[in-house]
């Protein structure tokens, strides 16, 4: 396990440079990300080099015994390059051109971008491709960050009409696939296609859906454009980009297959206030946790989100890094809360518990000048350590420990969430009743399991499922021929899937299927879903069945089931489904697919996992766990993590109980417990 910092030595004077080194090396650091937004003085005019200052500040580490990783600087064009080819900024959903004087504004869809792009990226893995100090590289920086991950510019247009050229090969099969007989929209000439904005009503949202999974592939395009170079002049050294956890603009699937490893950028304050709306529903309650911790749920779900994007064979996903962890206040949230010590510290450990295998603080040194000048540091604003320098020097005495527990995979999850971003798009674009969100009824059933203390993987479709004893596919919307076959075959050879509301509805092309619902997924269900309501907030449909919990009603969400071949587990028992199915479970092969026809609270989640672990005699990492204490296991490591405010008593099956103080963790070696 290594520690690192994002460090901007063009920020500070040259004579900072050497003793900012030998404080990073004192206080245990070993990575140093640097130079990822600093295009101007790599080139200063177009075509002309300034490699000076970036020789000296790389050896200056160099000599301090730190690795550098390299940052292309893409995300942030300079403002002679923007003067001079103003076609490579972007333009918006309004079809407004945005300006120079941020961050991410470019289009990668711009030829001019992609020329001066090739040019910048090739001189600098030229110079420093062959580095000793340079192991590795981050291409831009998040991309799609500021809502960039749609350009609406006529380069875009051009480009998209090229790509459903490919895709659909013929006029006729486009507006077949998109239905444009509704509304006189249909084609007759490629030309009359124009990017999906500006309509007098809502656009075709097949036309949405393409343009969305057409924006994305550029974005794929562009990245394997720096890695093609970087991997043309470089040696021994990796490649990856930083993502944003929960991030759904972009398919990060696509951009995760061809880089060496994945990393995320967590901020855990942040992510529980701008994202608890997307995690979790309007009428549920959340959990409580310290105060300054964020909620190590959302963040959970980011780690293994993350982890699973580079899905493994045999089941599981891959190391990750952490290429900016939060370490104190941040800026770009409505509070911004301050941080205790002892906080940075436990993020560290639960990203490692998670399956890290580097976290790198952001930033070294509080910032003069910008936008991030409320932006907390490792150091201080006058260059004295902060609260985050503390406690990495804390985890520099724990080194030793954090590398014996890294030398483990994480436990292999018996548990898979399978995540696919055209499902959420294809939702977020008619979600029909506005507060259903694909991502917080996929976290619903991680929390659940989770808080059960089940280790679990978030996958893609094509990731091994054979691995896993139970799958779910909490909102299998777009019903897919390759998505079909898939879990047929999953199921037929003995495994469990759990099918959530709205599945099978749409087509690929994000048309309603005509078949009974749900849809494609009907044969392995057993069952038809005969009527479906949204509910208002107050309006619930009662429940009962051999699911211990599933009750008291069905809230938000509806459907009739209408068993074929498939058991009844839970009925409605008001409201107009009165005497129905609301769960079904339908033997196929040698294995079970269930149907649940109403989207569950948190309390049902939790009692729905209970039943299907205990069928499937999946036993949790620890029973009994409190909301605000979360369980990982890898290899015979068991950590234990409280972010609560108060101590919590945990008494793992077999071993001695104990008590787990507040915001700080517990590690059982087998059976013999480590105070870190």
């Amino acid at each position: 396990m290594k520690l690192g910092v994002c460090y901007y030595p063009e920020h500070w004077p040259r004579a900072r440079w050497a003793s900012d080194a030998a404080m990073m090396a004192a206080a245990g650091l070993r990575i140093v990300r640097i130079a990822e937004f600093a295009w101007q003085l790599m080139e200063p005019a177009e075509g002309r080099f300034a490699w000076d200052w970036l020789d000296e500040a790389i050896a200056t580490l160099a000599q301090a015994g730190l690795e550098v990783v390299l940052g292309t600087p893409t995300a942030a064009p300079p403002a002679w390059l923007c003067a001079a080819y103003p076609d490579v900024l972007p333009v918006d959903n309004q079809g407004r051109r945005r300006r120079f004087g941020s961050r991410r504004h470019y289009c990668v869809n711009s030829p001019a971008y992609r020329r001066h792009t090739e040019r910048i990226v090739t001189a600098l893995a030229a110079r420093y491709g062959r580095h000793p100090a340079v192991i590795g590289w981050q291409i831009d920086n998040e991309f799609g960050c500021h809502d960039t991950a749609r350009c609406y510019c006529p380069h875009c247009t051009v480009a998209f009409r090229r790509w459903l050229q490919n895709r659909y090969g013929s006029l006729e099969a486009l507006n077949e696939a998109w239905g444009t007989v509704f509304w006189s929209q249909t084609y007759d000439d490629w030309a009359q296609i124009e990017a999906p904005i500006l309509t007098v009503g809502s656009p075709n949202p097949s036309h949405v859906l393409d343009y969305w999974r057409f924006a994305s592939d550029a974005y794929r395009d562009y990245q394997q454009l720096q890695i093609d170079l970087l991997r043309a002049h470089t040696q021994g050294q990796w490649i990856t980009t930083n993502f944003m956890g929960n991030y759904a603009d972009l398919n990060y699937h696509d951009l995760a297959a061809p880089l060496d490893f994945v990393t995320w950028d967590s901020y855990p304050t942040g992510y529980a206030e701008r994202y608890g709306p997307v995690f979790y529903r309007s009428d549920e309650q959340r959990p409580v946790f310290a105060w300054d911790v964020g909620d190590p749920y959302i963040t959970g779900f980011c780690h293994d989100l993350t982890r699973g994007l580079k899905p493994r064979p045999g089941g599981g996903g891959t190391p990750f890094w952490v290429m900016e962890q939060q370490a104190g206040p941040i800026n770009w949230g409505a509070i911004n809360p301050g941080v205790r010590p002892g906080t940075v510290r436990l993020w560290t450990w639960h990203a490692l518990a998670a399956g890290a295998e580097a976290v790198i603080y952001f930033r070294w040194r509080a910032c003069l000048y910008g936008h991030e000048v409320h932006h907390s540091g490792l150091l201080k604003h006058d260059g004295t350590p902060d609260l985050g320098y503390h406690e990495v020097m804390r985890l520099a005495t724990e080194a030793e420990t954090l590398a014996a527990v890294a030398a483990y995979p994480p436990e292999p999850a018996p548990i898979a969430l399978l995540l696919d971003y055209e499902d959420g798009w294809a939702l977020q674009m008619q979600p029909h009743r506005r507060d259903f969100g694909y991502l917080h009824h996929l976290f619903v059933f991680y929390r659940a399991a989770r808080q059960l203390g089940f280790p679990v993987d978030i996958v893609p479709y094509h990731a091994d499922l054979t691995a896993y004893r139970l799958v779910i596919a909490g909102n299998a919307y777009l019903g897919t021929s390759a998505h079909e076959e898939v879990l047929e075959r999953y199921v037929r050879d003995g495994g469990h899937v759990l099918f959530g509301v709205r599945s099978g509805f749409k087509t690929a092309t994000n048309t309603a299927t005509d078949a009974p619902l749900p849809g494609l997924w009907r044969p392995l269900v057993g069952a038809t879903v005969r009527a479906w309501h949204a509910l208002p907030n107050g309006v619930g449909y009662g429940l009962a069945g051999e699911v211990d919990g599933i009750g008291p009603e069905a809230t938000f969400w509806a459907e009739a089931l209408a068993p074929a071949t498939a058991r009844v587990l839970a009925y409605y028992t008001s409201g107009p489904f009165a005497g129905e199915a609301a769960l079904t479970d339908n033997g196929y092969g040698t294995g079970h697919a269930f149907y649940l026809g109403f989207y569950p609270g948190f309390e049902q989640a939790t009692a729905l996992l209970r039943y299907l672990t205990a069928r499937l005699d999946i036993s949790p990492l620890v029973k009994g766990l409190p909301a605000d204490v979360l369980a990982y296991r890898r290899g015979p490591y068991l950590l234990l993590l409280n972010f609560g405010d108060e101590a919590r008593e945990v008494e793992p099956d077999g071993m001695q109980r104990m008590t787990v103080a507040p915001r700080d963790l517990v590690i059982y070696y087998p059976h013999v417990r480590t105070d870190t």
